[in-house]
């Protein structure tokens, strides 16, 4: 057993245990990938565990697309797509417009919206990979901040006698827009 984990690891290190040149980490990652293929694996993506959340999974396929050269070249081609999922989203949603609920109940429309909005998803998701964000870290920044800002919306209407549910939109879009003021920039 012990020899055959050593056996793999120099096969799969031929730039430490070998005569194999790498300029960096992704020469690491494409010679790993390619070692992996000879040795029967047939997908790129066939490491990538199905139980990860899904922004994580999505994060992990591209990068293993990125391995095997799939990528863009530049970020403005990234962010070009994410446009492109969004009109496509938007198009669609066009029919929904109208009070929440309101969507067409229709179950192919449902469906084709879904996988618009996961394509848009997963277009954000690479655009934050390319920019060498974590998109899980950057959208849990983001749920912390949404709940201290709703927590002081909560208690700056309740130190005024009031309360959110018998507030309007535009009357709670005030409080919101004050809470904002209030945070350093």
């Amino acid at each position: 057993v012990l020899d055959g984990i050593a056996d793999k690891l120099v096969k799969r290190h031929p730039h430490i245990y070998g005569d194999v040149q790498v300029r960096d980490e992704e020469d690491v990652k494409r010679n790993w990938e390619r070692i992996k293929l000879e040795e029967g694996k047939t997908s790129v993506l066939g490491g990538v565990p199905r139980s990860l959340p899904a922004m994580v999974k999505a994060m992990r396929l591209q990068e293993k697309a990125r391995q095997v050269g799939f990528d863009w070249e530049e970020a403005g081609q990234v962010w070009r797509k994410v446009e492109e999922e969004a009109a496509e989203l938007r198009e669609l949603a066009q029919v929904a417009d109208g009070p929440p609920g309101s969507a067409p109940s229709d179950g192919a429309w449902r469906e084709r919206a879904e996988a618009e909005l996961g394509d848009l998803l997963f277009s954000v998701v690479n655009y934050a990979r390319f920019l060498g964000f974590d998109p899980e870290n950057a959208l849990e920044r983001t749920n912390r901040k949404f709940i201290a800002r709703f927590q002081r919306m909560e208690s700056i209407v309740r130190d005024r006698g009031g309360s959110l549910a018998e507030m309007g939109l535009r009357e709670l879009d005030a409080v919101w827009d004050e809470v904002k003021k209030e945070e350093p920039l």
